[in-house]
């Protein structure tokens, strides 16, 4: 400043600057926070910019470079989706064919066909071979069966494949055959006594047990019937050798 000048102006006429020096530095602490925050903010935007300069660019080093990007993306979304479908596709979306064994394997735990076992049941008043009952289902209800809707049910798809229905009692289970019989079987069942727990014995049924036996006198066993359970189609095969 010169002291010959006009006051509030120096010697270059520059405009009048009003210039506050403060007594404690720590003042000052606000400002040089405000001032590194700007240069890091500053920082940032320079990274950025030279992050997405080659896409600012036009020609083969410019825009152009995202092309095979996107490209990979997209393969990597198809991959991605392929798998999902493999990993989440279920055996029951898929087609199956309907056979005697693979819709007894439906309704509970099927055995490999069997030959019957050669001893005699007691029909009505009559002894016969058990592998005189073919083409038929034999249901084997044990003892305090509570199960006479399965047993509507197993009679109702039994008559609509035509195929013969035996209620099979042995021990305990003979007494309540006859009374099962009448109100269950839908008139198209017929009661079979197995006074030697010829069957039993065989087959060592589990809950309601049902003999699905071809005309070849071979038999497939079906244990624990759920209450849904579907046997249409294996009675329907029943007219043809199991073996």
């Amino acid at each position: 400043m010169s002291f010959a000048s006009e006051p509030g102006r120096d010697d270059g006429s520059l405009p009048p600057v009003h210039i506050v020096v403060p007594d404690d530095a720590r003042e000052l602490d606000r400002d040089v926070l405000a001032y590194h925050r700007e240069l890091r903010a500053r920082r940032r935007r320079e990274r950025l910019m030279r992050l997405f300069r080659p896409l600012r660019r036009h020609g083969p080093g410019g825009q152009a470079a995202i092309l095979p990007l996107i490209a990979t993306c997209v393969a990597l979304s198809m991959l991605a989706g392929a798998m999902l479908s493999v990993v989440t596709i279920s055996p029951a979306s898929a087609p199956t064919v309907s056979t005697p064994q693979s819709a007894a394997a439906h309704a509970g735990q099927p055995q490999a066909p069997v030959k019957l076992p050669s001893g005699t049941v007691r029909v009505d008043s009559r002894t016969v071979p058990v592998r005189s009952l073919v083409s038929s289902a034999l249901a084997l209800i044990p003892a305090g069966c509570d199960c006479g809707p399965a047993l509507r049910r197993l009679a109702e798809q039994a008559s609509a494949a035509d195929v013969g229905l035996y209620f099979v009692g042995s021990g305990a289970a003979m007494p309540q055959l006859a009374s099962l019989t009448v109100q269950y079987g839908g008139g198209t069942a017929t009661a079979v006594y197995d006074t030697g727990n010829l069957l039993d014995e065989t087959y060592h049924p589990a809950g309601l047990t049902v003999l699905l036996v071809y005309s070849d006198a071979t038999a497939v066993a079906v244990t624990n019937l759920p209450a849904d359970f579907e046997l249409s189609s294996a009675l329907s095969g029943l007219w043809q050798p199991g073996a």
